[in-house]
């Protein structure tokens, strides 16, 4: 039987190898983990306590808010802002970013931003959810209070990013630009244990994953592609839960479709708080993501909080094989990356 080897001895494990570590991005993903626990607490009695549901009000992407939204949404800037390694926080449930005061003994460096939970309507049904996060170093004077500019970062600037996935087992995956690793949480003991070492995606795979009910809604290259992957007898499988649809492809390879709509022609997902931090993870891993218009999302340049984009993220060849769709069908040149 092979050693147990815990999130927090991983995380201090990567620390001592690198020697330029201060200990402050080690202190982050430990307090995120520490989150996560709580929260997988929450969703695994949801339907025992009062915390289903709408919330009654929307977030500032224009959502409808769920009960457990909010909760995680609290829950992971409670733990971020006790630790004093972090001195800002932006979430896809605030309109604005939060500002976190600076213990007197410390000056933070990194900002986090994260959605609290993906895919929160599933929760009513009992279906997979999780979390997603970002992490990246400030931009602005260490002495004084983080402004905008701290958030706004392309997704190569990124210095961690993963996901947590509360579903059958709870499964925290993060990269900090150095591969991939899962972990799993043991309730046995209340911890997340080495279980996926060094993930690789598969340079293609069985299945693709879009909402075909808005198939009529994209545009003319998207539907061409998607019509391909059905003649392959490629296997549709769409969960509603971004981190879900993602989690799966990362080990059985596959492809991710988000394009852009007629309501929305920029695309609906988040770009910092979804598609930088799992482009980041999906292109450790061996994969690729980009947008519609066959730009890198990890290059995009974001410009607000709470930007959108179109994606297209999964399997290399499969990625690949999409451009050339677009290339072929679009009615306009499309950028080059």
């Amino acid at each position: 039987m092979s050693r147990i080897v815990t999130l927090d001895e991983f995380i201090i494990r990567s620390e001592k190898a690198n020697v330029d570590a201060t200990g402050e991005l080690t202190g982050l993903l430990r307090d995120i983990g520490v989150a996560a626990k709580i929260v997988n607490r929450e969703v695994n009695k949801a339907g025992l306590v009062n915390i289903l549901g709408v919330d009654g009000a929307s977030n500032a992407s224009g959502d409808e808010v769920q009960k457990l939204d909010m909760y995680a949404n609290d829950k992971l800037i409670e733990c971020l802002q006790n630790s004093g390694e972090c001195c800002g926080i932006a979430s896809e449930e605030n309109e604005s970013f939060l500002p976190i005061k600076a213990l007197s003994t410390k000056n933070a460096k990194y900002v986090v931003l994260f959605d609290p939970l993906d895919g929160s309507s599933n929760i009513d049904v009992n279906v997979s959810v999780g979390t997603i996060f970002s992490i990246c170093r400030r931009k602005s004077n260490v002495k004084k209070s983080v402004d905008l500019k701290d958030f706004l970062h392309k997704g190569v600037e990124q210095v961690a990013a993963g996901y947590v996935i509360y579903g059958t087992s709870t499964i925290m995956v993060y990269t900090t630009g150095n591969g991939v690793n899962g972990f799993t949480l043991d309730p046995s003991i209340g911890e997340f244990c080495l279980s996926h070492r060094d993930i690789k995606i598969p340079a293609r795979g069985q299945y693709y994953s879009v909402n075909q009910g808005y198939y009529l809604k994209f545009d003319l290259e998207m539907r061409r592609y998607i019509d391909y992957c059905s003649d392959l007898n490629l296997r549709l499988r769409y969960i509603g839960s971004m981190v879900s649809d993602i989690h799966r492809i990362l080990f059985q390879g596959g492809i991710f479709l988000y394009p852009n709509t007629r309501k929305y022609p920029h695309g609906k997902l988040r770009l910092l708080y979804e598609c930088n931090p799992l482009a980041f993870v999906v292109e450790q891993a061996g994969g690729k993501a980009i947008n519609t218009k066959l730009e890198r999302i990890m290059e995009m340049q974001p410009v607000e909080l709470h930007q959108r984009t179109a994606i297209v993220i999964g399997s290399p060849d499969m990625v690949d094989e999409m451009k050339e769709f677009v290339e072929r069908y679009s009615a306009s040149p499309s950028q080059q990356f």
